[in-house]
């Protein structure tokens, strides 16, 4: 069954999630959640839910980034991204470490603020040491956009939002950013909303 998902201004969205024991993950409750996790992320659609967004302070969060979701992007923007399709995961208790700090800068959406995207720096290569949904061990190394899911999810788990890394001044709402942006490039939205010289003190 799948469950609501909190918005912006909910405390536990603002608190870091307690880590999970072996015992805790191994629970009939704790899969249980992976499996309503999985069915919301996927009902609302997203690539990503992390546990307090639907109220859970776990350090738990499920990513999938599926073929569908890129097929109303051109070939060019999905190399732009370095978007290609991720299968369905679990990540627990991860520990994050940034490969290659190269910012790349995309716009973001969040399931928790529903309806809104902004232009978020995120780093280019990251690694990712957490346990999977049986407790086991798994390092991840990602690039582009599966690189930006992980840091947005994990952040999550950290109490913190996209907003709080965005460029402010390309916040915009979900339907202008498909109405006017969607197929521009990086560059040309640059450009058009003269960021160049007005970047975000924490970009």
């Amino acid at each position: 069954m799948k469950r609501q998902i909190l918005q912006v201004g909910e405390p536990v969205l603002r608190q870091r999630a307690r880590p999970l024991s072996m015992e805790e993950i191994r629970s009939p409750a704790i899969q249980e959640l992976i499996a309503v996790m999985q069915e919301t992320m996927r009902e609302a659609p997203g690539v990503g839910l992390a546990a307090p967004q639907i109220g859970c302070g776990l350090q738990l969060a499920v990513i999938e980034d599926r073929a569908e979701y890129l097929a109303g992007f051109s070939p060019a923007a999905l190399a732009e991204r370095e978007r290609e399709p991720v299968p369905f995961h679990v990540i627990i208790n991860p520990r994050l470490s940034v490969v290659d700090a190269t910012p790349v800068e995309f716009f973001e959406g969040c399931l928790s603020l529903d309806g809104f995207a902004a232009i978020v720096p995120r780093a280019r290569t990251v690694r990712v040491e957490c346990l999977n949904e049986r407790g086991k061990p798994q390092v991840i190394q990602a690039r582009g956009w599966y690189a930006r899911i992980l840091q947005h999810e994990i952040d999550h788990l950290n109490g913190t939002l996209y907003i709080d890394r965005m460029l402010s001044r390309s916040f915009m709402t979900g339907d202008n950013l498909t109405q006017y942006w969607r197929e521009k490039t990086m560059a040309e939205i640059y450009a058009a909303l003269d960021l160049g010289s007005r970047r975000s003190p924490r970009a």
